[in-house]
């Protein structure tokens, strides 16, 4: 039985944010219903390019394999009927809403309480659901710009730069998934459920962690580093090599006598570079140094001097490289599922790991696929699936 089997989640989401979150709780064994909107087509990553057929695409698949889909008009009061039924059952009502939104929806703790009083009510938002800009869309890169990160990404000099990956989004998915199970134990303890205001604003002004106490508390002004180097450590960046570039740091003195010793230049034992302050006080010089030494070699050649000398330090791989690591692979974090589009599909694995038997892996659902799994869930036969039909819950015409 899977960790979280006894789990089962209401989840009015879409696209990045939300479904990354929940992603890991289906993984993990939660029951995880998604209600996606019929007259919109569903969540709109069923259509994100350029890898799209129809309602399936590679970018849905990746955010919500293991779940279960529901085509469900929440603005009908027969839709509405519906997920009053399954909030009955559940245990969290779970959404990516635009702040102001779940309580336009009704879909609130205290709109909520009165058909389970135990359901927990998670709301990944851009903005939260107070403040001035809770009723402002929140997006990645939007967000990137605004708590910071863009200023302090990219060479010193040159513009803004966003991270490679929407990493505000995966970040706000996965605090949300802590907040809902957090929610969901804390239900089960006392028999009251709750409200989880999680939002995206929040989570990447808290990644800006001990740069922003500094700031806080010493006026510090974080600024970017000439390749990628650590605000305070040196060295630790990433340094060009005959063939490529490798990553190498120092976070430890041991690392450093360490690297000294593979480098084995004399220029290197100078009492200017001998503590963490002195090295960071004399940067310059002793960065101009290392990068004439990395360059004289290849990073393979590099890597096979650092690493058996326990040096820290690492390839700047491609994603082609990263994913057939032998460590990428030795950990199964590739993984395949059957699609009856784009038949096998590859796809990595959650990383989070509990006990010893690996989670098993299902395709993301096609759009309103699991209607008769949850009429069989709430009891319902098919005289009453068919006047839900013809009321408009699923999204059908009346007529």
């Amino acid at each position: 039985m899977r960790p979280l089997a006894d789990i089962r989640i209401i989840a009015i989401e879409q696209y990045g944010a939300g479904p990354f979150g929940s992603v890991h709780l289906a993984d993990l064994g939660a029951e995880v219903i998604k209600i996606e909107e019929p007259r919109s087509g569903g969540d709109v990553g069923r259509y994100v390019p350029p890898y799209n057929h129809g309602e399936d695409s590679l970018f849905f698949e990746t955010f919500n394999r293991g779940k279960r889909s529901l085509s469900l008009d929440l603005t009908t009061p027969a839709g509405r009927a519906v997920l009053d039924d399954l909030v009955r059952n559940a245990d969290a009502v779970y959404s990516n809403l635009r702040g102001d939104v779940p309580a336009k929806i009704g879909i609130t703790y205290p709109q909520l309480r009165h058909l389970n009083p135990a359901i927990v009510c998670c709301s990944l938002t851009g903005f939260g659901m107070t403040g001035p800009r809770a009723e402002q869309p929140g997006y990645d890169y939007i967000l990137q710009g605004l708590a910071g990160w863009m200023e302090l990404t990219g060479e010193p000099g040159g513009p803004p730069a966003k991270s490679g990956l929407s990493l505000v989004d995966y970040s706000g998915g996965l605090v949300a998934a802590i907040c809902l199970l957090a929610g969901v134990h804390a239900a089960r303890r006392d028999g009251v459920g709750m409200d989880c205001d999680v939002s995206l604003f929040d989570t990447a002004i808290a990644m800006l962690t001990y740069p922003a106490a500094w700031h806080l508390n010493a006026g510090f002004t974080p600024e970017r580093t000439h390749h990628s180097a650590h605000p305070s450590l040196v060295p630790f960046q990433v340094f060009a090599t005959a063939d490529g570039w490798i990553v190498v740091g120092c976070a430890k003195e041991k690392f450093w006598r360490r690297l000294v010793a593979v480098l084995a230049l004399p220029a290197l034992d100078d009492p200017r570079f001998a503590t963490f302050a002195t090295r960071r006080e004399h940067a310059a010089e002793l960065l101009s140094l290392l990068d004439a030494a990395f360059a004289t070699r290849t990073s393979a050649r590099w890597l096979s001097l650092l690493e058996p000398a326990g040096v820290p330090s690492g390839p700047v791989n491609d994603v082609a490289a990263a994913l057939r690591d032998p460590h990428t692979l030795a950990r199964s974090l590739v993984v395949e599922t059957d699609h009856p589009h784009y038949g096998t599909v590859r796809q990595v694995a959650s990383p989070v790991r509990v006990g010893d038997d690996p989670p098993a892996y299902r395709r993301a659902p096609r759009r309103g696929e699991d209607l008769g799994y949850v009429a069989d869930l709430l009891g319902y036969d098919e005289a009453r699936v068919a006047s839900l039909r013809s009321a408009g819950a699923f999204g059908e015409d009346k007529t």
